[in-house]
């Protein structure tokens, strides 16, 4: 019996001590990507190189496009993880061809802006509300709009919370929760699904987030989308790809659940953030009547 009870014992520590280093090596990953630096601008209009100051001092930057005959508005692109401003161009050309001012940043943690770690939101909420601070201040738009990819979508709804002055948003393939989308990308690394993967998943993830809280004071399970939306009165208008195994199609249906006001668009065949590959013409007219719907 009591071999028994030793074996378990050791056991238990063998696995203790797994999910501590697991969820610490995990952190560590997430919270430094890897930096995409940005590639050249194609010449389809004017540009140039702007920066602010996050509340941290971390120094942001990004591009500002400037179409040759403007409607007045700008709009806001946001990439994805380990991703930079680059890999919003094709969104920039779309809204530049209509007469958008468009601002390219590269989020905290990437490409050439400042910022230690990549925080999922609970940072760049206040860096997408100095960046409009900053276009109100310099561009004096009649309506600033926004649109996100991934990453990008998961921390233009969080920072709904701190902004009120968009005229409206699209977010393409966002998460609802950052500790569910955790546990998904965790459990699809293991061996085995379902149920069980995600069983074990959750020990990690919940390893990972007291980690980051310890050394980076980062609450990440306040990195929730889901909340923000419930109460957010800027009309939101997602999109995802049914053939999206990234971030699942259930997280845009949970947040389309908690507001009655957003509009949801699930495109089928399309894969993560890939609505405008499996449908450019309806992701056309839908963004562009969007903003265009909603401005002032």
């Amino acid at each position: 019996m009591v071999k028994r009870f030793r074996w378990a014992a050791a056991a238990l520590l063998i696995a203790v001590c797994l999910c501590a280093v697991g969820g610490m090596v995990l952190c560590e990953t997430a919270l430094h990507v890897r930096r995409v630096l940005p590639s050249p601008v194609p010449a389809f209009a004017a540009w140039r190189d702007v920066a602010i100051v996050a509340g941290d001092g971390a120094v942001l930057r990004a591009w500002l496009i400037s179409p040759a005959t403007r409607n007045g508005n700008c709009v806001i692109t946001l990439h994805g993880v380990a991703d930079g401003r680059s890999g919003t161009l094709g969104l920039a050309r779309l809204f530049v061809e209509d007469h958008y001012t468009v601002l390219m940043p590269d989020s905290r943690g990437h490409g050439e802006s400042g910022g230690a770690i990549t925080s999922y939101g609970l940072l760049e909420r206040d860096d997408v509300h100095r960046w409009v601070d900053w276009l109100m201040l310099t561009e004096h738009p009649r309506n600033v709009f926004a649109m996100g990819e991934s990453l990008g979508a998961g921390i233009l709804l969080q920072s709904l919370a701190v902004e009120t002055r968009f005229g409206a948003v699209v977010a393409e393939s966002p998460f609802a929760s950052f500790e569910e989308i955790a546990e998904y990308r965790v459990a699809q690394r293991l061996p085995i699904g379902g149920l069980a993967a995600r069983t074990i998943a959750k020990p990690f993830v919940w390893s990972g987030f007291l980690y980051a809280r310890w050394k980076y004071g980062m609450d990440f399970r306040a990195a929730d989308p889901a909340n923000v939306v419930a109460n957010a009165s800027t009309p939101i208008f997602l999109i995802h790809g049914l053939n999206d195994r990234n971030i699942p199609p259930e997280h845009s249906r949970m947040l389309a659940l908690r507001n009655a006001r957003i509009a949801l668009w699930l495109v089928p065949g399309a894969t993560h953030t890939g609505a405008f590959a499996a449908d450019p013409e309806q992701f056309r007219s839908r963004v562009l009547g969007w903003f265009s719907e909603h401005a002032h």
